[in-house]
This record gives structure tokens, sequence and C-alpha cells, in this order.
């Protein structure tokens, strides 16, 4: 029998009462199942572009080779000036001079000081720093107009033989193939002998002609791989042209590839740069770069071996940066990989 003074199983439960302002109040243990159940607002969602952005700056060896090159760049760039703007050196990497201490280098490390010749004299009396910083706003315009012409070449054609296919693939890479077969060296000694006589940029423009069939035959795969996706057949099915297809939807989706090529030609053209030039056949003088400075002066080893070493470091170092560089966004763009964490 029930007691009636007991109240009620239901009645024990406690009701909650009217908030402030009659707004009634959450119950107890709602509230955390919707923190569970809502998404959290301070996580972010990145794009792939982002993400790929993150990658490459938490990449220790792309970022610190970057912060190398880049110094490089400037003092090279800043130091003599390049064309029409003047520099903050007082020395002509052109004028002859009075050989002072037999040439030696004037730079201390401790107490840090440049002095009159930081990297010493040549025979002439020039000015070494000026010289070294010359070569190198030569190399590296050289490299980087390879690196992006070669680029472009070599994706035009990959690009257009994967798509099309057919005849026009069997004559891009038949013509490919006749370049590779060719040892590049003897093909960039023939054609940069000729080219020497137009400067650095006509130099730079006949290597970049015949640096390009790697990343022909890299971007033809990639494309041969994505005419077949589905947003591929998408466009055509809504009228798309072949031009639109190719530079809207395909070659984008190869952007990593592409770009990762690219910095390793810049990094091979310096190298290919300073063998022609180290065999005359790249740079004519009265113009220098760091490859005719080492064969200038390659028989100055033994006596005087800062003129052999400072363009010779400058060479292994901008190299070296261009690969590192290449390597943090070759693991940026494709994440299998980094062995980093995102």
């Amino acid at each position: 029998m029930t007691d009636p003074n007991k109240p009620a199983a239901h009645e024990n439960l406690q009701t909650p009462s009217p908030g402030i302002g009659g707004v009634e109040p959450v119950v107890a243990g709602t509230d955390l199942d919707v923190e569970k159940a809502a998404p959290d607002s301070t996580q972010k969602s990145y794009s792939q572009g982002q993400l790929v952005l993150r990658r490459f700056l938490r990449h220790k060896g792309a970022m610190t080779s970057l912060v190398i090159l880049l110094f490089i760049v400037v003092v090279a760039y800043s130091s003599i000036g390049f064309g029409p703007f003047p520099g903050w050196w007082d020395k002509d990497f052109a004028k002859a001079a009075d050989v002072v201490n037999g040439g030696r280098p004037t730079l201390q490390l401790w107490p840090f000081s440049l002095g009159e010749h930081p990297f010493g004299q040549d025979d002439t009396g020039k000015d070494y720093f000026a010289l070294a910083m010359r070569g190198t706003q030569i190399s590296i315009l050289i490299a980087l107009t390879v690196g992006l012409g070669s680029t472009l070449i070599g994706t035009l054609i990959g690009g257009i033989a994967g798509y099309f296919r057919g005849w026009v693939e069997s004559v891009l890479m038949r013509l490919t193939d006749l370049v590779i077969v060719i040892p590049l060296l003897v093909l960039a000694a023939v054609l940069g002998k000729i080219a020497g006589q137009w400067g650095a940029a006509g130099l730079a423009v006949v290597l970049a002609l015949v640096t390009w069939t790697g990343l022909a035959r890299l971007v033809r795969g990639e494309v041969l791989s994505l005419r077949e996706r589905e947003f591929v057949a998408s466009a055509l099915a809504i009228g798309a042209s072949p031009r639109r297809i190719i530079f809207k939807h395909i070659l984008p989706n190869t952007v990593g590839v592409i770009i990762v090529s690219a910095t390793l030609a810049i990094a091979s053209a310096i190298l290919l740069e300073t063998s022609l030039s180290f065999l005359s056949y790249g740079v004519q003088p009265p113009d220098v770069s760091l490859g005719t400075l080492i064969s200038t002066y390659q028989g100055a080893f033994s006596t005087r071996p800062w003129l052999f070493w400072w363009p010779g470091m400058l060479i292994l170092a901008i190299a070296l940066c261009v690969n590192f560089i290449g390597d943090g966004l070759r693991d940026a763009f494709d994440p299998r990989q980094n062995r980093s964490k995102d």
C-alpha cells in the first residue's frame, strides 16, 4: 500500500525554476551534449594552398636556405648596383687599380670589418668583391631565365602532348627524344658559343631551349592521368574548349610538379652555366660570371686560393639553397614525402 504522506516517485524529480526574466535555464548535462555535437569554432579549416604554405614554412631546411639565398641576392644586386640603379659599394668591377698587399683579402670576422678589398684583388688590381658580385648577378639572372623559360616550354609541350594524344603527341615526344639523345653539355656548348656573343640574355635563352625535356615528360604523364578524370569529362560535356580545359582545369592540378621542377631547373642551370663558362663557351668578356671567374683564376689555386674559393663557395651556396628550397616545396605539395605532422 502506498503511503499517502510519501511523495510520488515522479515528484522526486526537481523541476527547474524559471530563471531571471522567465527564461528557462539549460538543464544540466544538455549543454555538454550540445558542445560535444557542435563543431569546435576554434579549429580553422585551411584551403589546399594554405596547407601547402604551412608545410613549406615549417620546413626548416627550406626556410634557412631561402633566407641565405635572399641574403646573397640582396647583397649582390645592392652592393655594386644593377643597370641604372647605383650600389653602396664604391669599387667598380671593371676598373683596374694598384695591387695592395699582394691582393690579399681584407675581410675580418672579429672584429668584423670589410676593409678596402674584402675579397682581395686580381692580377690587374680589380676589386674581387665587385667582380664576385657581378658574377653572382649574371649567374642568378641566367639561372632564373633558364628555369622560367624551360618550365614554360616544357609545360606547354607536355600539356599539349598529353591532352591531344595521337599524331600531336607522337610529333612532340619524338622532338623531345631528339633533344634528349644529344648530350646536353655538348649541345649547350655549341649553341652557347654562338649565343655568348649576344650576352648573358642570349645564353640564357639558348640554355632554356635545351633544358625543357625532363619537365615535358613529367607534365605529359600528369596530364595523361588527369584527362580521364570526371571534372574533365564534365568540362567537355558543357562544351569547354581544349585550351580552357588545359589551362583552367588540368595544368592547375599539376602545379606542384611544375614548381618543384622549376626550382631544380634553376639549380641545374647555375651548374650548367658554370660548366660552359669554365670551358669558355658561356659568358664572354668583358662581362663575367661565377664560372668565368673560376676558369680565369684556376691557375691561382695554390698561390692565391681566394681568387678560386670565393666564386666557388657562392656557386655551391646558391645551388644548395635552391635544391633545399625545391626539397621543401616537394614535401609541401606532397604530404606523403613530409615526415612532420601538418
